[in-house]
């Protein structure tokens, strides 16, 4: 049997399942645990699953989150959101300097000059939104 190519997926290589367990370090009931949690999430189709380098990254969090680190079960989701939070954020900052980015130069100091006059106005720790004030 020829051994399956791993492919790219929306710029991410994928792996098989008998793959991804092997590469992860885990057994067939603990995926198939978190898969059903929600903490890892496959690309599906009606032969298998597949998963991608961030799926392997996700799961070895995991593993080092509740054999190396000790947490529980019931914290896992709320850390997993957490990360999944902070990368939205990242994401968003991201394409937020790359539009500030483009604009032109007088555009782009008066931006910079306006996030840090902001910034020295608003005290650490303050809500972050008028809604919340």
């Amino acid at each position: 049997m020829a051994r399956r190519q791993r492919t790219p997926v929306d710029g991410d290589m994928t792996m098989r399942t008998r793959e991804f367990l092997l590469a992860a370090q885990l057994d067939t009931a603990v995926l198939e645990t978190w898969v059903e949690s929600g903490w890892l999430m496959p690309r599906r189709d009606e032969e298998s699953a597949d998963f991608s380098d961030a799926d392997l990254a996700r799961a070895r969090l995991i593993r080092d989150l509740q054999h190396d680190m000790g947490v529980n079960e019931e914290a896992i989701p709320i850390i997993l959101d957490l990360i999944d939070q902070v990368h939205g954020l990242r994401r968003m900052l991201r394409e937020v300097a790359t539009a500030v980015c483009a604009q032109p130069d007088e555009m782009r100091q008066r931006i910079v000059a306006e996030i840090r006059s902001v910034s020295l106005r608003v005290p650490s720790g303050a809500p972050d939104s008028e809604a919340e004030r």
